[in-house]
């Protein structure tokens, strides 16, 4: 049977076991919450369960585990860009956070590393809501950061608990994800940069002495790739010699030992419109031997961040910003102003109807504009040999009536 003591201002539980008198701090000034805990305490006492009090796992140990568990269960570009948050909240505490030097990958200039300002705590289970609150203001206010990214930044943290406490045996304090109780910044609304019809011309005219490059920029234009999307496709994914202009297989697939597969883990079948098969059949005139459809120079696959270097050494100087994700909203926005449904806008590009309607549907009234005009147009009742709707008078509301 346990038992309540006080000491100053704060509760602590009393109770034996094997022999041995133990005391646990309850870590609250509130006697009816004390009792409650003092409660569950005898019931975990009595059963034999695990005692209701917070655990204390070292921060290293709960990332080390997290981590093994995200490249077992996630792709391989997620667990990257994972890596690369929970490194800025936490620092390289653990060989799993450790920043890896890979040969063949360009060093980038004035590379943001994160250098101070971590979450820091004597165990996982010490993290408060009050430190993870300062730490995403403190890195808003240094780097001027987006509400966007801000939640971003909590939406991390907040599947780490989760995991920890339904995964890995982790007690929060009451059983509470901190990162939750985070309130969320309002984000601004969505803008979207996409080419116009004279700027595609423009942009394709500059990439003339350049036919990968300038193949892989019409892939994203006129298919709306995502950036890894076209760099892995291979012989194999380009069929042009189905129906019309043919398709392109976005799909999962090994080559050369690597494995790979879409952001959304879904299979898709893109057609090749007219004006994206011209600019095909003059590549394949080009084409080189091996799996790669659009290889680097050297005869590889293209590392992504390599192409966009190369990409945007090129537009800059000739005074263009466009890169691959504006070649991608150029796409969607196009089909939009055309007119097309988001339902399949989302199922061309790969994405959600949400997400699409969050992008593009800004662009719909403006194919829209006919539709709102119905005084310029005869109804139905006033053409010729229609009846006319008969017209229901309400009953007056006489004073006297409630």
């Amino acid at each position: 049977m346990a038992s309540l003591i006080k000491r100053g201002k704060i509760y602590y539980a009393k109770y034996w076991t094997g022999g041995k008198q133990r005391w646990v701090n309850l870590n609250t000034r509130s006697r009816p919450m004390a009792m409650d805990m003092l409660r569950k305490l005898d019931c975990s006492l009595a059963t034999g369960e695990d005692l209701p009090f917070p655990t204390k796992t070292p921060i290293p140990e709960v990332l080390s585990a997290y981590i093994a568990y995200m490249r077992a269960a996630k792709t391989k570009n997620t667990v990257k860009s994972e890596l690369f948050y929970l490194r800025d909240i936490f620092g390289s505490i653990c060989q799993a956070l450790a920043v890896p030097e890979k040969p063949g990958t360009r060093k980038k200039k004035n590379m943001r590393r994160p250098t101070s300002g971590y979450i820091e705590a004597g165990f996982f289970e010490g993290i408060t809501t009050a430190q993870i609150v300062a730490f995403i203001l403190a890195r808003m206010q240094t780097r001027n950061l987006s509400p966007k990214t801000c939640n971003h930044y909590r939406s991390i943290l907040s599947r780490l608990f989760s995991w920890a406490m339904t995964q890995y045996g982790v007690r929060m304090p009451s059983d509470v994800n901190p990162a939750q109780k985070v309130e969320r910044y309002r984000e601004h609304a969505h803008t979207i940069r996409f080419l116009s019809r004279d700027q595609i011309e423009q942009q394709m005219e500059i990439l003339s002495d350049y036919p990968v490059i300038k193949t892989l920029v019409a892939i994203y234009i006129f298919a709306g790739l995502r950036r890894e999307e076209a760099l892995w496709l291979t012989r194999n994914d380009i069929d042009l010699t189905a129906a019309n202009n043919g398709v392109i297989h976005v799909r999962s697939k090994t080559v050369e030992g690597e494995f790979w597969q879409p952001k959304t883990k879904v299979n898709r079948v893109v057609p090749i419109s007219r004006r994206l098969r011209e600019y095909m059949d003059r590549y394949t005139v080009r084409i080189v031997p091996g799996d790669w459809y659009l290889p680097s120079p050297k005869g590889k696959r293209w590392n992504p961040d390599n192409f966009s270097q190369d990409l945007r050494a090129l537009n800059t100087k000739n005074g263009l910003l466009w890169g691959c994700l504006d070649f991608r909203h150029t796409f969607g926005s196009h089909l939009a102003m055309k007119g097309e449904s988001l339902y399949k806008i989302s199922t061309l590009m790969g994405n959600s109807p949400e997400i699409c309607r969050r992008h593009y549907a800004a662009l719909l009234p403006e194919s829209l504009i006919d539709s709102v005009e119905f005084m310029d147009e005869c109804m139905p009742h006033e053409r010729t040999n229609s009846p006319k709707p008969k017209l229901r008078l309400l009953p007056r509301f006489e004073a006297n009536e409630r």
